[in-house]
């Protein structure tokens, strides 16, 4: 069971929860950072090319382990330009679930390849 909730006190978001309460669960999945690269390895074509291939990746790990987007506790978005994240959040609208797990955004320096610009990595719970 999970509760996705923002308490009173702290600014809400309608993109994210501060909290994500699992009280019970049968199954756990760590999901390690998934890049915008299509089945072949070659990166995606800027920004949205690249978040809707990622998203994409990150629902075929889930569907693995017989979970969806519903599953998703906390996500951890890491991207290489601060000024793409309008781009991102396009790209990336309507795809994660409502309401929104915990998320985290962090913009950094560079990902493994010079060539990528995003990268999610998840935890779901069921």
């Amino acid at each position: 069971m999970l509760r996705k909730f923002n308490p009173p006190g702290v600014v809400s978001s309608d993109i994210y929860h501060h909290g994500v309460e699992v009280t019970s669960f049968q199954q756990m999945l760590f999901i390690s950072g998934q890049v915008g690269v299509g089945p072949d390895g070659i990166p995606g074509i800027g920004i949205r090319q690249q978040t809707e291939l990622a998203i994409h990746n990150l629902y075929k790990v889930l569907a693995g382990a017989n979970m969806d987007a519903n599953d998703i506790v906390k996500s951890t978005i890491y991207l290489t330009d601060e000024n793409q994240l309008g781009a991102f959040m396009e790209a990336g609208a309507g795809a994660l679930p409502t309401p929104p797990p915990a998320t985290t955004l962090v913009i950094v320096k560079a990902l493994a390849s010079p060539d990528l610009l995003v990268e999610i990595e998840a935890i779901a719970a069921k």
